[in-house]
């Protein structure tokens, strides 16, 4: 370990100690690391001017404090003791000390929908999760070494591949254990955040709230890594709230999840076009679970005939309960929506 390595790790030892030892975080450290209690208060000077540490008081009667800028990180076995309410509460809680209440619920959702997934779902040994706070941010990533969420799928619902795995759980609702689970964290989670991250075996869903669409890309993990990463961040600034985004996605008087917004492009794979009842039924796949589907067109320049009548004719007309709205079309997709969906009268 060199002199930069060492220092780091000092420093981070410091700020994961100092709620523990407010008046002697010197001397405490001086002795974990061998080091006299001045080269720690070199260190507990930098923290302090980067915001890391705050500190009253002056000679014997010093006491520090965490600053505003925070940060944590653990590498856990996951076993039947290890619970995401248990590591939020008893290791995280603090990041979020003094945040918003709208922030702080959203990371509370968040991280424990996610850390629930890697626990019940990875069939992993491990979770290494890593939370940070700095000026403008949250960022907070969760991280098993499973057999891969996309991949498990894919093996227990019986689909074409991994990307068709990635696109049947940004609908929601999917899960593979119906008897536990909803199927509903990720997508209220992706929601939720600025910008969220799922990244497994060659391939990674990207949602980011600035963008139009979200997209499936090739994944900086490799194919025959294990695991599933996930990476959540959120403005400090937001006023986003998690009840509200509930509410955009169950009907009026109802405490249900009975709204999904498909983003059509993900139904593309590389550059093929839009143009069969293939294509189109694998994106009716499991809809038949919600009561309201949006499709959104954005990104979409062209589909065919025969893909805009297997959806806004053929399934229409098979189930009459379910309202199709799409959005966000181009002049070419609208034509052929609007061609599909006259002979709706004839229900």
């Amino acid at each position: 370990m060199n002199n930069k390595e060492r220092g780091e790790r000092i420093r981070r030892q410091i700020v994961r100690d100092v709620r523990h030892h407010p008046t002697d975080i010197s001397k405490h450290i001086a002795k974990i690391f061998s080091i006299t209690p001045q080269a720690v208060n070199s260190h507990v000077k930098r923290l302090e001017k980067e915001g890391w540490l705050i500190s009253s008081g002056t000679g014997k009667g010093k006491r520090y404090f965490l600053g505003d800028l925070r940060e944590h990180r653990s590498l856990s076995p996951i076993t039947p003791e290890f619970t995401e309410d248990g590591v939020w509460r008893n290791q995280y809680s603090f990041i979020f000390d003094g945040l918003p209440e709208n922030i702080v619920d959203i990371c509370h959702y968040g991280f424990t929908e996610m850390v629930n997934n890697a626990i019940d779902h990875s069939d992993g040994k491990h979770v290494y999760i890593y939370a940070v706070r700095n000026k403008e941010t949250i960022m907070i990533f969760v991280i098993d070494d499973g057999e891969g969420i996309f991949k498990k799928i894919k093996r227990l619902c019986d689909l074409h591949d991994e990307r068709q795995a990635l696109f049947e759980l940004s609908k929601g609702k999917l899960t593979t254990d119906p008897d536990n689970h909803t199927g509903e964290g990720i997508f209220f989670t992706s929601r939720a955040f600025d910008e969220f991250e799922i990244d497994s075996k060659g391939v990674k869903f990207s949602h980011n709230d600035q963008h139009d669409f979200d997209y499936i890309l090739e994944s900086e993990f490799s194919k025959n890594e294990a695991g599933t990463g996930v990476y959540m961040l959120i403005n400090r600034d937001s006023d986003r709230d998690i009840q509200t985004i509930f509410d955009d996605y169950a009907g009026p008087d109802e405490f249900q999840f009975n709204k999904t917004v498909i983003p059509v492009k993900l139904a593309q794979y590389g550059n093929e076009k839009l143009v069969s009842r293939s294509q189109a039924k694998r994106l009716l796949a499991r809809i038949e679970r919600f009561q309201n589907v949006v499709f959104d067109f954005d990104g979409v320049s062209a589909i065919g005939q025969a893909f805009a009548d297997e959806i806004f004719r053929v399934y229409a007309h098979n189930h009459p309960d379910i309202v199709l709205l799409p959005v966000k079309m181009e002049e070419n997709v609208e034509k052929m929506v609007n061609r599909a969906m006259p002979s709706l009268g004839e229900k």
